[in-house]
């Protein structure tokens, strides 16, 4: 059977705005700047033939500089993202050359492994659709706008989604032409509107998204433990 061709998006447009200040794309951690770790793991996996980074306008000249002084082991694309997640999105998926599936991953999730890239790729045949995720170790709470609990979910059933995300390409470039417009913060989440089953595949714990300043220190430490193993 002929090997799947897989590319990968790596959203890095966002406008960082509750980080004090702080760009959770291009700040260094461990001397190397964020973005540079997931591109680098990425890159790394012989199961992808092309990566595009989707950047900021504003952002495009640092990453240029970034890029001449880099040695990745694979050409890397880049383009310009929208104002949302969905465009930039789109964005990466008209960049890419012609290609059987799709990873999509965080560019503020540098503690991404090639185990986890590896748990997407075997995931994604049983239903075209699968992303990373963990089993929730809190008691979760649904509650109205006035703060008050309406329901307590059972904590079996809740996971905490990540990424990478993986899909077949034309199932998630489908998603967003027909619904441009939709309200969500994955793709995961596209693809269950459209009708799509989702698998879930094993993350990481450490896999976090960097959101606020603090979580800096935090990835600063996972990824310090992981040069010293």
């Amino acid at each position: 059977m002929k090997e799947p061709i897989i590319s990968a998006i790596i959203l890095a447009a966002g406008e960082s705005q509750r980080m004090a200040g702080i760009d959770k794309i291009f700040t260094p951690v461990l001397n190397r700047p964020i973005i540079d770790y997931s591109i680098s793991i990425l890159a790394e996996c012989p199961e992808i033939s092309e990566i595009v980074v989707v950047l900021a306008k504003s952002k495009i000249e640092t990453f240029e500089v970034l890029s001449g002084q880099s040695n990745w082991q694979k050409p890397i694309l880049y383009c310009a993202g929208g104002s949302r997640r969905q465009d930039s999105v789109m964005a990466g998926l008209s960049a890419l050359n012609p290609c059987d599936l799709v990873i999509i991953h965080d560019g503020a999730r540098p503690c991404i492994t090639k185990e986890i890239v590896h748990n997407a790729i075997n995931s994604v045949s049983e239903t075209g659709a699968a992303t990373a995720g963990v089993p929730t170790t809190d008691t979760i709470k649904i509650v109205n706008k006035n703060a008050k609990v309406i329901s307590t979910p059972l904590r079996e059933t809740l996971w905490n989604i990540q990424t990478p995300q993986i899909f077949k390409y034309e199932l998630i470039r489908k998603a967003h032409l027909e619904k441009p417009n939709a309200d969500v913060t994955d793709d995961a989440t596209l693809m269950e509107q459209m009708g799509v089953v989702v698998k879930v595949f094993w993350g990481s714990y450490s896999n976090i998204k960097i959101t606020n300043a603090r979580d800096i220190y935090i990835v600063e430490s996972t990824l310090s433990e992981g040069q010293e193993s």
